[in-house]
């Protein structure tokens, strides 16, 4: 007998009619001896709508409000899974994050869990019963209602299984796993039948969008084994677990892509000491993210700083550099939103060279121009034009034999 944690995300709970069927599946296990934990997102489109009456209600929603108003969408599919269950003759309990005693800290909206009480989940199961509990959501120690942020699910899932020591912990999604890229723009995409951690932690970062990265690294700290698979089949999915000699065998594991990037670079800076603190601390300040930089160095002890931030923030990141422009004597700002990331993920990077040289030759043979560069151990970045994303991908996919069952391998 084995505990499981299993996660049901939107789409998987879409209608009461996948919520039948996700209980249906859910009792197969239970009947095969497991006892069961199940968490649930809100039904596909609930968050945004709950959102959207927010913003009816108040321009800026009160943050603490909002949370109360987001926790109100799991609510209603984890009762209604509870219901399923026990009209098919077996027997459930809903519990919500402040029920379980999720306890995170007060940053409403995007709280982190600090530790999760386990005495009530163990008690219903210990009675056989299945454990359904609301993802996304948690509790202060004050007794605020807080949410953990987009994919939270995925992150209640996972801490649920490490903290229950659980024996795997399934995430279920509209997609069979986690594919070497995105088979919407390459067809010959073939599913990954394992990956480690640290790969799933680049490709979720780089914009992979099947895992939430924070539910990755809480998977990699407690050594949660996770499954990826599809709601709407039987198939085997994707197993996310710890690296071994095999996985290091593999040249390139997975291209992934981002087209929610912004470049931004500063012209003629005074190449000085504090000068880069006076431009990324007032950005910092701000919330916003700062991705790849680069320096040039330019006659005359200047300089040209060139970095990435999201889409979403770059508008506020100009405003605020148009100051700094003046306060540090620096020539102007510009900045470009038409623009992409490609990166190539895999541990067998660390123990191979070449990997770089063939990407960079595969974009110069398509006339793919390159920006910027940023590397990891296990990752190469690369910022292109938006207008190439799908070709690069596409090439990369096939020069590193990704469409094949089997990689070549190098010694």
């Amino acid at each position: 007998m084995a505990l499981i944690v299993q996660k049901f995300g939107g789409t998987s709970v879409g209608s009461t009619e996948k919520i039948k069927n996700v209980a249906k599946r859910v009792l197969r296990y239970q009947q095969q001896g497991h006892q069961m934990v199940v968490v649930l997102s809100a039904m596909s489109g609930q968050t945004d709508k709950l959102l959207g009456f927010a913003a009816d209600m108040q321009r800026l929603p009160d943050l603490r409000e909002t949370d109360m108003l987001l926790a109100t969408g799991e609510q209603i599919t984890i009762a209604l899974l509870a219901m399923a269950i026990k009209e098919a003759g077996s027997d459930a309990v809903s519990l919500l994050g402040d029920q379980v005693r999720i306890i995170t800290d007060a940053m409403h909206t995007k709280a982190r869990i600090r530790e999760i009480e386990t005495e009530l989940i163990k008690k219903h199961l210990d009675a056989g019963r299945v454990v359904v509990v609301a993802g996304f959501q948690g509790v202060t120690t004050e007794g605020d209602l807080t949410t953990l942020g987009r994919g939270g699910s995925d992150t209640t899932a996972v801490a649920l299984a490490a903290a229950l020591k659980a024996d795997s912990c399934e995430i279920y999604t509209d997609v069979e796993g986690v594919y070497t890229t995105d088979p919407n723009i390459c067809a010959e995409a073939r599913k990954i039948d394992m990956i480690t951690y640290d790969e799933m932690l680049e490709l979720a970062s780089l914009g992979a969008k099947v895992l939430e990265i924070r539910s990755v690294g809480l998977a990699k700290r407690y050594k949660v084994p996770l499954h990826v698979r599809s709601t709407f089949s039987e198939n085997e999915g994707t197993w996310v677990v710890e690296e071994d000699r095999l996985m290091e065998s593999m040249l390139v594991s997975g291209i992934t892509y981002s087209r929610k990037e912004a470049r931004i670079t500063i012209r003629n800076v005074p190449d000085q000491p504090g000068v880069a603190s006076k431009i990324f601390l007032p950005i910092s300040n701000a919330g916003v993210l700062v991705d790849m930089i680069i320096q040039n160095t330019r006659e005359g002890q200047m300089t040209d700083i060139t970095f990435t931030v999201l889409r979403a923030d770059y508008l506020r990141t100009m405003e605020i550099l148009k100051e700094t422009v003046k306060d540090i004597g620096a020539e102007s700002v510009n900045g470009d939103e038409s623009i992409a990331k490609v990166s190539i993920v895999g541990v067998g990077m660390r123990n191979h060279s070449g990997i770089a040289t063939t990407m960079f030759q595969v974009m110069a043979h398509e006339g793919i121009n390159i920006m910027m560069i940023s590397t990891s151990e296990i990752k190469v970045s690369c910022i292109i034009a938006e207008k190439y994303t799908e070709l690069a991908v596409r090439t990369l996919h096939t020069a590193f034999a990704l469409d094949k069952s089997k990689q070549p391998v190098e010694e």
